[in-house]
């Protein structure tokens, strides 16, 4: 249902919406940095304990499979029982049971851990997430607060990386565990202390808003049923299978490839963990300008064409890599590009979504296209762990998914019906 919310009210307040970007920040930084973990424990966990680097990617890519496949069901979730429950339920869920893998021996034991139930966890804090917090609290500039908060995911993902590795060099794999899992757990009580549920509970509308804005406000349909309908109307528009198509290559070539393998692909070339965990933190960096960036123009420009330059620039760049020297320079040419290209997806991907399937519903069917995103990066964790232990060689793979990203290119340029879906973005 629908709050009318006071005409005396007003986006009077700057800090307060600070305050809720700032959280969810926070939030989906520290998500994305625990799941990208795996990637940090691959060569300890292979040292240490002997397990195989396929059965370490087949966890990774569990986990990543399940941060996608809860995403719908968690943005249902969160309209039926709060952004704020939701949000502590899924930081308690990764911190206890992160903490739970520092006795592990097995394999099961961190499939259990590190893939079903951070998978689980992550899942709830995701871009869906981001896109709840964005519809909710913002009309004006949503794809440049977008831009925002998915640069988060990416910077999590990558930022930690470089002392997580370092932890792991100098103390041990239990080292980076206990690190991730303090950091999630200092979260709850800022989250349960300071994030409010919806800008009428502190007297304001959204950002951008009429004074007489009315607000989306809790469901009482149950979840699993909304988040199901959601996805049946969504299948029947040709646009949903191209935005899922094009964000399965999007997670294929970033969080499933790069992200959970670089360090293992520069590994192959005689350069160090920590030095190549240096460059994905870098990628991480950048990506903060490029996707902030990337939501600015989705503001300004055609989100179709925004995501053909990413998806082929990205392709071009992958088919490139196994060919370079990966001399220092060299990778930080190939970092410094790919970061600002890394989820510069998300906000152009989000708005299409926003003008398909409306206001309501768009975080729920976004959380599917987002499962498709970690489909495709679930199947190149496993499928690059796979073929490296085939061939001794990631290049086939880098060729694979740079590919990949030539032909999204040409499918995000297929998305709407013209000259329709052209004024509406203009």
């Amino acid at each position: 249902m629908k709050l009318a919310i006071p005409r005396n009210m007003r986006t009077q307040r700057p800090h307060v919406f600070v305050l809720v970007v700032g959280l969810t920040f926070l939030s989906l930084l520290v998500s994305a940095g625990v799941r990208a973990t795996p990637g940090v424990l691959m060569m300890p966990l292979q040292d240490a304990l002997g397990w195989s680097r396929s059965s370490i990617s087949l966890s990774a890519a569990v986990g990543i499979f399940l941060y996608g496949l809860v995403g719908p069901f968690s943005a249902a979730l969160m309209q039926k029982f709060g952004i704020r429950r939701m949000l502590i339920g899924a930081l308690l869920l990764i911190g206890l049971s992160t903490l739970m893998s520092l006795g592990m021996t097995q394999p099961w034991q961190f499939f259990l851990t590190w893939g079903v139930l951070t998978g689980f966890g992550t899942g709830a804090v995701a871009m869906v997430l981001g896109a709840t917090v964005v519809n909710r609290w913002f009309v004006a500039r949503r794809g440049t607060i977008m831009g925002l908060l998915a640069a988060s995911t990416a910077t999590g993902s990558l930022l930690f990386l470089p002392g997580l590795a370092a932890l792991a060099h100098h103390f041990g794999w239990q080292a980076p565990v206990m690190a991730v899992a303090a950091t999630t757990l200092i979260l709850v009580p800022l989250v349960a202390l300071f994030l409010p549920e919806h800008p009428a509970d502190r007297g304001l509308v959204p950002h951008g808003a009429e004074p007489d804005h009315e607000s989306l406000r809790y469901t009482d349909q149950n979840p699993l049923r909304t988040a199901i309908t959601a996805l049946l109307a969504a299948a029947r528009k040709r646009d949903f299978w191209f935005l899922f198509a094009t964000f399965f290559v999007c997670g294929f070539t970033t969080n499933g490839l790069i992200g959970t393998h670089f360090i293992a692909i520069c590994a192959d070339h005689g350069i160090g963990e920590v030095p190549a965990a240096g460059y994905l933190a870098m990628m991480g960096m950048f990506d903060l300008v490029g996707t902030t960036l990337s939501g600015w123009l989705t503001d300004r420009l055609d989100a179709r064409w925004l995501l053909f330059s990413y998806y082929g620039l990205r392709g071009l760049s992958l088919i490139a890599l196994p060919f370079i020297d990966f001399s220092p320079e060299s990778l930080m040419i190939f970092g410094i590009f790919y970061g600002l290209d890394w989820i510069a997806t998300v906000p152009p991907t989000l708005r299409l979504s926003n003008m398909a399937f409306g206001e309501r519903s768009a975080p729920i069917v976004f959380g599917w296209i987002v499962f498709g995103h970690q489909i495709g990066a679930a199947c190149a964790a496993s499928l690059a762990g796979i073929l490296r232990q085939a061939q001794g060689s990631y290049q086939d793979m880098l060729v694979l998914a740079g590919t990949a990203g030539v032909v999204a290119a040409f499918l995000a340029a297929s998305i709407g019906k013209g000259r329709a879906l052209q004024k509406t973005m203009n």
